[in-house]
């Protein structure tokens, strides 16, 4: 065999291997070759041919969702920043007022399910901005677009068909499938697989409406985190403190344990409260390190992570359900070179310019005439004023201006 077939074999094996990154716009023509191939298997469910006429009549490719799909995910914000603006001051008045317009529903809902009522609004808070933005593709269109292309065809070939079959009952029309690049979709996003094992009808209307529906979306948020073991009176962390002589890196690698043997190497509650339950099982967690808040999670944040598998989205979820109820900010705070990144200091400085606070030099260091400027600005527009720059200054100062 010569050194060029070995090269031209190495070079097809590679691009074989890689042809899902570089999936290229598929043609119209092909692709509703591909969407209307799809109807025997919709028949055999018994998808109305209506619907399924509905579902894809003229629809095109999405070329948006391809590069979505190709893109890596990059990991630029520090846990910190993710944090902050999950759990802004803005998004936590706005979780209140929505507390207290659904309050009804949200409290009959705790009542049905078990699960804690500003859990079930942090989901939604967290998800869609309690229904500010549902997302920015027709699911239907995106699923069917990947599914053709072969990206992971299989999956989005099972999680169409399924759509399908939400159509044919009639909870919604396709023109409200709204939602994720990847198919996720309504108040709080669910897959069509997830809509179809957990989503209810809350309001009694024979359809499970999680896109205009907002009671039915909470309801089967609820629903989804009763069938995944929420355990019901209980809390999914607390803000704790280690110990001087306590090494955190040991005490991460400890896993899930008792409460009462965390007591036992002295950890405490940061509010100074006592434990409720010592026999609780917990795991500690420092999103900032050693310098920002330690946190021991219980079963129901392995719960929320059931959700999102991430530890800092179930963090998320959980502190601003506490925010949202009434609860103070964590008293260790994050460092504040973990908050706000270089782009966003030199942010900071330039929107206190030009409101008129003496901004001598635009460099994103934070220093005491920056810090000055932002005490005025709190002052000013009735915030609680420490002068400390830190997300919400920052996006205090961008609704500002708007």
């Amino acid at each position: 065999m010569t050194g060029t077939t070995l090269l031209k074999r190495a070079v097809l094996t590679v691009a074989l291997l890689w042809a899902p990154l570089f999936l290229s716009v598929p043609a119209s023509a092909n692709f509703q070759t591909y969407v209307q191939g799809l109807w025997p298997l919709a028949e055999k469910r018994g998808v109305p041919r209506a619907v399924f006429k509905s579902a894809f009549d003229g629809m095109t490719p999405d070329p948006d969702v391809l590069g979505l799909a190709r893109k890596q995910p990059e990991f630029k914000s520090t846990p910190a920043q993710y944090l902050a603006k999950r759990v802004s001051a803005l998004r936590v008045e706005k979780g209140r007022a929505k507390a207290k317009e659904w309050g009804e529903v949200l409290a009959h809902i705790e009542a049905t399910y078990g699960v804690d009522r500003f859990v079930v609004l942090s989901v939604w808070g967290n998800e869609t901005n309690f229904g500010g933005y549902l997302g920015g593709h027709n699911v239907l269109r995106a699923m069917a677009t990947l599914a053709y292309s072969g990206y992971r065809a299989d999956y989005f070939k099972k999680e169409l068909l399924i759509a399908l079959d939400i159509l044919a009952q009639g909870h919604t029309v396709p023109e409200n499938m709204i939602g994720s690049w990847a198919g996720a979709m309504g108040h709080t996003q669910f897959m069509p697989s997830s809509f179809k094992a957990y989503a209810v009808d809350v309001t009694g209307d024979g359809r499970r409406d999680i896109w205009t529906t907002i009671p039915d979306a909470l309801a089967s948020t609820a629903n989804y985190l009763k069938v995944h073991g929420w355990r019901a009176g209980e809390t999914w962390g607390y803000e704790v403190v280690l110990p001087k002589n306590l090494n955190p890196t040991q005490a991460k690698a400890m896993g899930a344990v008792s409460i009462a043997q965390w007591q036992n190497l002295g950890v405490t509650r940061a509010n100074g409260q006592p434990f409720p339950r010592p026999t609780d099982t917990a795991r500690l967690v420092m999103p900032g390190g050693t310098t920002g808040p330690a946190l021991l999670t219980l079963p129901n944040f392995r719960v929320i992570k059931r959700y999102n598998n991430s530890d800092n989205y179930a963090l998320a979820v959980g502190y601003l359900s506490d925010r949202m109820r009434g609860g103070n900010p964590w008293v260790t705070p994050f460092p504040i070179d973990q908050l706000l990144s270089e782009e966003e200091r030199l942010e900071i400085q330039k929107l206190l310019k030009s409101r008129g606070f003496p901004i001598s030099k635009l460099d994103g260091q934070l220093g005491t005439e920056t810090r000055s400027a932002i005490f005025a600005f709190q002052k000013e527009t009735d915030t609680a004023a420490d002068g400390l720059p830190t997300p919400d200054v920052l996006e205090r100062l961008r609704a500002a201006k708007k």
